[in-house]
């Protein structure tokens, strides 16, 4: 047989924190979109639980060779859940406000230094903290309340203000999730993660983002019906 071309999909990299991990659960809006690229397009999951922008810059090297960076389609950048902790409350995972906005802009750079262009990048601000629901899994874990809302709110304004300067799209959903006074709490399961509505809220809304850029990528491999059941190899080895 002769030598066949090895098939290398196109990826759609989701790069974050837990909520980015947690994204392939069932349900979760990781999940969906890979449902909606089955057969176009491979959807990785690089979420970090727990990790911040300062840490997921020192990684992008790893995580980003310029070899790996050819046949990513788009990449979304969701952190600032964890940058935005209080300081005197949770310094491990806190990382300042200017510091977070510029981390922001490195990642973007980086990712444009490797082939991936602005246009193909997505940064997804943090979503707004219910702060009586989170509170209650901090004193569970033995510690007082490490998060404000108002402050989740400045650093989704520093994300999408670093989107614009980078020419990258933004979802804010701190303010999506907060719009005409709608009760956002139904979006979290713990305060701070989301549920299973709060997963469908990100999923459609990115979608939307998504769909336009990624609509040409063909389907790949022949539909079954299209394969030659009596000569296979003719429908499925060729280039």
């Amino acid at each position: 047989m002769s030598k066949t071309k090895t098939i290398v999909w196109p990826q759609l990299v989701l790069f974050g924190d837990s909520i980015t991990q947690f994204s392939f659960q069932a349900h979760g809006w990781g999940s969906e979109i890979a449902d909606k690229l089955a057969r176009k397009c491979d959807v990785v999951n690089r979420g970090l639980s727990g990790y911040n922008s300062r840490w997921a810059k020192t990684l992008l090297p790893r995580l980003f060779p310029s070899k790996a960076s050819d046949n990513i389609v788009a990449v979304t950048v969701f952190f600032g859940a964890n940058d935005c902790a209080l300081e005197d409350k949770n310094s491990q995972q806190h990382v300042p406000l200017n510091e977070y906005s510029e981390n922001l802009k490195e990642i973007a750079r980086h990712l444009a230094s490797v082939g991936v262009s602005p246009d193909r990048v997505i940064f997804i601000s943090p979503p707004p903290l219910h702060e009586a629901s989170w509170e209650k899994e901090c004193l569970i874990k033995g510690y007082p309340l490490n998060r404000h809302n108002s402050v989740a709110g400045r650093y989704a304004q520093a994300c999408v203000e670093a989107a614009g300067q980078c020419g990258v799209e933004a979802l804010d959903l701190w303010t999506l999730m907060q719009k005409d006074g709608q009760d956002y709490t139904a979006y979290l399961s713990d305060g701070l993660h989301l549920s299973e509505k709060g997963n469908q809220f990100v999923a459609q809304r990115l979608w939307s983002l998504l769909e336009g850029r990624l609509v040409d990528l063909p389907f790949i491999l022949p539909y079954w019906g299209d394969v030659d059941p009596k000569d296979p190899e003719s429908s499925l080895l060729c280039d």
